[in-house]
């Protein structure tokens, strides 16, 4: 898409409403090269197209994805290119899986330990608390 430097594309506050993202976010993401830098207006205000919009949207959906920082900017870098395959992009997801699936697997360990330990506490207005024990232990 052509850069709007007229001023009729959207500045920063406008993108932040488009997408539901953060201002400072925003920056955040210019500011460490996620996202592109865009043009300015004569008076110096950033102006944002549909490629920013759409690429903050990509962005905002991998990080809820659970998708890293590192791992979404080298997703961006395919798509920039014009060079991501199918299988890239699949191998890319698949690693990101496995650490998904090995995360649920530690909250579902902490899970049963809190719950054992939990089960053993009285919840009376005693000194001793298997709980506190369990840290400490």
């Amino acid at each position: 898409m052509k850069h709007d430097t007229s001023g009729k594309g959207l500045h920063r506050a406008a993108l932040a409403r488009r997408t539901g993202c953060n201002l400072e976010t925003i920056r955040y993401y210019e500011k460490i090269g996620m996202m592109p830098e865009p043009p300015r207006t004569e008076a110096g205000y950033r102006v944002y197209d549909d490629r920013h919009v759409e690429g903050l949207r990509f962005i905002l959906r991998a990080r809820e994805l659970g998708f890293s920082l590192d791992d979404i900017r080298g997703l961006l870098a395919l798509v920039d290119r014009g060079t991501q395959t199918c299988a890239e992009v699949k191998d890319r997801t698949e690693r990101h899986l496995a650490d998904v699936r090995e995360k649920i697997a530690d909250l579902r360990r902490i899970e049963r330990v809190l719950a054992d330990t939990a089960a053993q506490c009285s919840g009376e207005e005693v000194p001793d608390c298997p709980v506190l024990e369990a840290l400490t232990g």
